[in-house]
């Protein structure tokens, strides 16, 4: 019944979340210190932050939460990914512009090294405030569902089993 399914953030090879992640108000794992981001739903709508900037504290109302790194763009749509590490993959990626929609975009073919992708993302005009690199490679999947049951708008298959994806879900009593 999800509108949007995407991969979530890295795990082991045990297939566990190596950040913290929040479902429905349940904790588990360990959040990231000082590096990375988090995709964060409150009640007053979901967001996404540096956890440099904005560190997780425990006492916080939220209902769904997911860390992952690094962070392509910091506040401001700065460049935060400013090294050339020189390996190039699938990549997903959660992005909030300055008018805090979000934005789930993923390069299927494998073009992007994470710098390159934080360097494109910083210069488009999609007007970005901040962007959050999620798991890529073989575990980049992304599908967009249709207005019809039939066939899905979009589908990038994962190569891999996913322990943590991001769905979205039509809000209550909102037009589709």
């Amino acid at each position: 019944g999800a509108l949007l399914l995407v991969n979530g953030g890295f795990y082991t090879e045990e297939y566990v979340a190596t950040g913290l992640i929040i479902s429905e108000g349940e904790v588990s794992g360990v959040s990231y210190q000082g590096f990375g981001g988090m995709f964060a739903v409150t009640d007053a709508g979901p967001a996404v932050r540096s956890l440099r900037e904005a560190p997780y504290d425990p006492a916080e109302p939220l209902r769904d939460a997911l860390q992952s790194f690094p962070l392509l763009l910091a506040p401001g749509g700065r460049v935060a990914f400013p090294r050339e590490d020189g390996a190039q993959a699938r990549r997903t990626v959660v992005a909030q512009d300055v008018d805090d929609r979000l934005l789930f975009l993923v390069a299927s073919r494998g073009h992007f090294t994470l710098h390159q992708l934080s360097r494109y993302l910083a210069a488009s005009d999609l007007g970005l405030d901040v962007a959050l690199n999620l798991d890529g490679g073989p575990s980049s999947g992304f599908l967009l569902a249709s207005a019809t049951a039939d066939e899905p708008l979009l589908h990038v298959p994962a190569f891999t089993l996913l322990p943590a994806v991001i769905t979205v879900h039509e809000a209550a009593g909102s037009p589709r």
